[in-house]
């Protein structure tokens, strides 16, 4: 069995039946709760102001006990797991979920991500490359995409899709150690699209551009994310991205070292 959180939220059995989605919406976020932090005491009062709020009903604590309950009866009857394993236990102040890393798509993710930040580090480019291709593999769409977000909920996506940034950020270095910034163009292009706000990516298309031969390229994203940036929050590009534009319009020695310095910025 396995919870898939990035992207829809699942259960895969592994035995050829389809995936396993609880019924009731409340079930399921209270499911993904407990799942965004495995093995960790999930405080009732957490519970409740996902599911209800600021405004929760006198019942709340009841009505919660009858999701637990739910969830607990569901597991048993759709056979997900045997009827005397533990997996949904009740722990003052609140209630955990009892699972193993590979059981949880985002403990999975995490675990390749550490793995290729140390291969990097450790100065072992391709073998980053593959772990975190692996990692962001397992992302199929926004994480919990189908299922309703209350305030602690969303809190935990934000914090998710941040480290789906940070595998991409190791990824694009991974491959500029490897010395190919023409081949990392197309999902740099892809990523300034998705994350119009986010420098670090406008940075290294254009000095990737700049590299590959294609000065008025990396001319036009730089204009593009200095448009992007004016419109939306009324700021110029950083100083690092304005002299990465002087290294464009005046090519020199030095453009490897300012290369060096925006991704070692990124790091």
């Amino acid at each position: 069995m396995r919870f898939n959180l990035i992207g829809p939220f699942e259960i895969v059995t592994g035995d050829g039946r389809p995936p396993h989605l609880p019924s009731t919406p409340k079930v399921c976020q209270t499911l993904a709760l407990l799942l965004t932090r495995p093995n960790e005491i999930v405080t009732s009062e957490s519970l409740i102001q996902e599911l209800w709020g600021e405004s929760p009903p006198r019942s709340a604590l009841t009505t919660l006990q009858t999701y637990i309950y739910h969830a607990r009866k569901m597991f048993i009857a759709e056979r997900l797991v045997p009827a005397e394993r533990a997996l949904l236990i009740t722990q003052p102040p609140g209630y955990l979920i009892r699972v193993e890393d590979h059981e949880v798509d985002i403990k999975i993710f995490e675990r390749l991500v550490l793995q290729g930040k140390t291969a990097l580090e450790n100065g072992r480019p391709e073998a980053a490359v593959q772990r975190l291709e692996q990692a962001l593999d397992l992302w199929r769409g926004p994480a919990l995409s189908n299922i309703p977000a209350g305030d602690v909920l969303t809190g935990r996506i934000v914090h998710l899709n941040e480290l789906r940034i940070r595998a991409l950020e190791l990824r694009i270095e991974a491959e500029l150690q490897l010395g190919r910034q023409r081949e990392s163009i197309p999902l740099l292009r892809a990523l300034v699209n998705d994350y119009p706000l986010n420098e670090w990516f406008h940075g290294q298309l254009i000095s990737a551009l700049n590299h590959s031969g294609r000065r008025a390229e990396a001319l036009q994203a730089y204009q593009s994310l200095r448009r992007i940036l004016n419109d939306e929050l009324g700021l110029e590009p950083s100083p690092e991205l304005q002299r990465l534009q002087l290294d464009v319009l005046n090519p020199s020695d030095t453009v490897p070292a300012q290369q060096r310095r925006l991704v070692t910025a990124g790091i």
